[in-house]
């Protein structure tokens, strides 16, 4: 099918071009300026934030060395996740993040649903009007709730590259499980490394808004204990729809997530013969599921 694409306007941030000429008296306080900035111990670059969260690095943005595969060449780096663009789908085909308990334990800040297009896709992302009459919900990849210990890192959530469309009972039924599943392992396990995304090698269930952004059949997680990551890895992979079954039926190893996705998740975090085990075997027995949460979904969450 071919794509209609829409050119969005951006707002740049390079200069103009043109070269402002400066006098003496400008020039000596610049330098003044520039010198009293380095001996104070500032910076020149440039910051992109208002103001910027004090939380270590290390515990929300994975390094390099963690990141997935990318089939469509377009990776992205935000604060708080990378993700891997597809245009072809417009969506991202992963995201990628680390979930620690101590960011979980902070107050949550207020949800501000404000959908905004990705300005760091080259490409251009999708817009929120291409979901406005789809039917479908505007489905969080990376959860608002996973990054709720943050106003800039829920503010981030909310681009346009980390939404995909979503099925109503899907996203708060058993997606809506694995998710609040997902951060109370994280909590137990104090952190955690996970992937998400949806299955782009499946047919498409059809397309929405002008952008034409592919509904996916089916979406997966993926999730590595960063505290033992020889031992405890999982996958899911579950269909778009409504769903009355348990969520560790959709419970696979990462291999056979990798298998239908495309991807390679762990191409230089693990040796060899440490990928080879984590990813052919997971152990269902290291993952406690919620009897709670099921019969929530079942009895309320389905059905709204």
């Amino acid at each position: 099918m071919a794509k209609f694409r829409t050119n969005h306007e951006r707002s740049g941030s390079g200069a103009s071009g043109n070269i402002v000429k400066v006098g003496i008296f400008s020039a000596v306080i610049g330098g003044l300026f520039f010198v009293f900035n380095q001996f104070m111990g500032g910076s020149s670059s440039e910051d992109t934030t208002d103001n910027p969260d004090p939380i270590e690095e290390t515990n929300y943005q994975p390094s390099e060395e963690y990141l997935p595969t990318s089939t469509t060449g377009q990776v992205v780096h935000h604060r708080y996740y990378s993700l891997s663009y597809s245009e072809e789908d417009e969506q991202a085909e992963w995201v990628a993040y680390t979930l620690t308990k101590e960011n979980l334990n902070k107050p949550w800040v207020d949800r501000k649903d404000v959908f905004i297009p990705d300005s760091k896709v080259k490409t251009n992302s999708s817009t929120p009007a291409d979901y406005r009459g789809s039917g479908y919900d505007r489905g969080h990849l990376v959860p608002a709730a996973d990054m709720a210990f943050s106003e800039e890192a829920m503010r981030e959530t909310f681009f346009m590259s980390n939404i995909s469309p979503q099925s109503h009972n899907f996203n708060g039924g058993i997606w809506r499980e694995l998710e609040e599943l997902t951060r109370s392992w994280a909590k137990k396990m104090n952190k955690l490394y996970v992937v998400t995304g949806p299955i782009l090698s499946y047919e498409p269930k059809g397309y929405i808004g002008d952008n034409e952004v592919a509904i996916p059949a089916a979406y997966f997680k993926v999730l590595l204990d960063l505290e033992d990551p020889g031992q405890k890895g999982i996958g899911f992979v579950i269909p778009n729809e409504v769903s009355y079954d348990p969520l560790y039926k959709f419970a696979v190893s990462v291999d056979r997530v990798e298998e239908i996705s495309g991807l390679d998740f762990y191409p230089d975090l693990l040796g060899d013969e440490a990928e080879e085990a984590i990813e052919s075997n997971f152990n269902i027995d290291l993952w406690p599921f919620s009897k709670k949460k099921f019969e929530d979904r079942i009895d309320k969450w389905n059905k709204r």
